[in-house]
This record gives structure tokens, sequence and C-alpha cells, in this order.
């Protein structure tokens, strides 16, 4: 098992506002909305830089989609910001009319999504978001895994044609890709080889990915690990190419079971290559109040959770 370096542990939602701060020096077409979150979105740096490209529409988020979408036709690039419950099902309507059936160049910015918003409970927990956004026909939904590739990801949105959801997180993980990478949408990234399993982790759950794989690697069990940052479009080419090889699927995700990162998984699978699968993430429930890592431990959401899985999906093999 490959080995990984954590450089240090950093909130994603501080990578998205770096990659904001550098793109608003590089690209001056790029600008920025808040829902009254500027804080806790890490969009200050951009604010006080570029207060003319920068608009505070206050708590008013299914406003700031339309005037997010209205600034598009000025050939502006805007990137909206709030928290990824109210990126989303709050403002569903407008994203699906306004922005997404005309292909509105809209960067989609969600901070605080699934169970590691923590205390604030069930009603800000949304586990939902990337379900409801991989659904609209068009939409690119990324959910990058630590702090580099967060700001590797917001730097790479600007450049992409059309709408992209955005999603991260508020507590602090550990930061282990490389810094200044490059980040390729659509691309997976292998982590480590393997050839008895093929566990596909997004988000927070790629440590956890990671983590396992060590265990299991102490157990005789190769796994194959790969990171899939982008969900909508996902690299249908990896995954088969990895599941040709290990003939069993673990995903695991910060999200609902239903319409999430394992849903596409086994609709591929499916498809093109019917195959053992486990997947692990919050099954069917809503959140609660708690301690980040109180909830990741009560929904399964662990390094020892995917093990699991693991030796599962490994005696249907």
């Amino acid at each position: 098992m490959k080995k990984f370096e954590i450089q240090n542990v950093k909130d994603t939602r501080s990578g998205f506002g770096a990659g904001l701060s550098i793109l608003g020096k590089e690209n001056p077409k790029v600008v920025a909305l808040c829902a009254d979150l500027t804080g806790s979105l890490k969009m200050d740096a951009f604010q006080k830089a570029h207060p003319e490209r920068f608009f505070q529409a206050g708590i008013a988020e299914a406003n700031m989609m339309g005037v997010a979408a209205g600034l598009t036709i000025g050939g502006w690039i805007p990137f909206t910001g709030t928290f990824a419950n109210f990126s989303t099902g709050r403002v569903y309507d407008q994203i699906r009319q306004s922005i997404a059936y005309s292909h509105k160049n809209v960067k989609i910015c969600a901070s605080h999504a699934g169970l590691t918003l923590g205390e604030d409970g069930a009603t800000h927990q949304i586990l939902e978001d990337i379900g409801l956004m991989k659904m609209l026909p068009g939409m690119t939904v990324i959910n990058p895994c630590d702090y580099n590739q967060t700001l590797a990801a917001t730097i790479a949105i600007a450049n992409h044609e059309g709408p992209v959801y955005l999603r991260f997180g508020r507590p602090a993980v550990p930061n282990f890709t490389e810094e200044n990478q490059t980040f390729e949408i659509g691309k997976a990234l292998l982590l480590n080889e393997g050839k008895d399993v093929s566990i596909f982790a997004t988000g927070h759950l790629v440590w956890k990915a990671i983590q396992a794989g060590e265990k299991l690697a102490e157990m005789g069990i190769d796994a194959e690990i790969i990171n899939i940052h982008t969900i909508k479009p996902l690299d249908e080419e990896a995954i088969l190419k990895s599941v040709a090889k290990t003939r069993c699927v673990v995903s695991a995700e910060e999200h609902q079971m239903n319409g999430g990162l394992g849903d596409s998984i086994a609709q591929l699978l499916a498809r093109k290559m019917p195959t053992p699968m486990e997947m692990v993430a919050v099954n069917d429930s809503f959140g609660e109040s708690g301690t980040p890592d109180d909830l990741m431990k009560k929904y399964g959401l662990e390094a020892e959770n995917i093990v699991a899985a693991v030796q599962a999906v490994l005696s249907r093999k």
C-alpha cells in the first residue's frame, strides 16, 4: 500500500477561498456573489481586493442565482457562494430554470456539505445535493477531497464553459494531494494500484479510503483506490478499467446512498460490466446535531466501514 504524507490539516472551504482569490487577480471576468456568508465561504480576500466585482446578495439565495444567471449574459463568470443546503435545495427551481436549462456559465460553490457541518443539525446537513445537481442536464458536479484539490478545482472551473456545482466542507481534514496541481475535470485519480477490490471514493471519504486501504493491506487484501473528484461527467473509462481487473467494487461518500457517487457507478456497471458492489454512504436518513467525528461514526462513514464493505463484497466476488 502506497504511503501518503499529510502536509497539514486544513478545511476545504479555505481552498475555495484561496482559489477564488487567485482567480480575482488572474481573470478579470470572474465575479463573486455571496448570500451573507462571506466569512464562512472564505470569500473575504476576493471582496477586499475586488469590491467592484463582489456582490452581497444577503439572505436571498434564489435572487442570487437569478442575478448570477443574468451576469453571464454580459460575459462575466459568476461564482456564487453559500452553504450547500442553500445552494441547492433552497434554490433548485432557480438553478433548473435560469441556469441549467439555458446552460448559463454559473459556478455554484457550496460549502458546509454533508454530515461534517456538525452541530448545526439535520436542517443544514444536506445529503441529497449531489443527486439533485447531477440530474440536471449539462451540470458538471465536482467534490474535491482536500485543500489543495479544492483550490485547483476552483481555478479549473473558471475555464470550463457551462454550469458547475463545486462541493466542499467546513472541517479541517488531511491535506495530502499535490500542491500546485493541475485539476482535470472528469479525470479520476488513481491513488493506489491493487488487484483484489476497487474502492471509489469522493470528498472527505477519500482519506478514509486510504486509511481503509492500509488496514486491508495488513489483512492481505490489495485494494485499488481511486479518487472520483468529478461525479459528473463520470470517468467511465477509469472505472471500467479498474473493475475489469478487480471484479468487485466499494464506493464511499458523505452523501445519501440514493443519488450519489455509488448510484452513478452502479448504473454504469449495470449497463456495461455487472459486478458485485457495496456502498458506504448514509442510508436513507437525515442527519442530526453532533460533532463531525461522532456523526461520521454513527452514520457509518469511517475507514472501518469501508473495510467491512470490502469484506462483504469479497465474499460475493
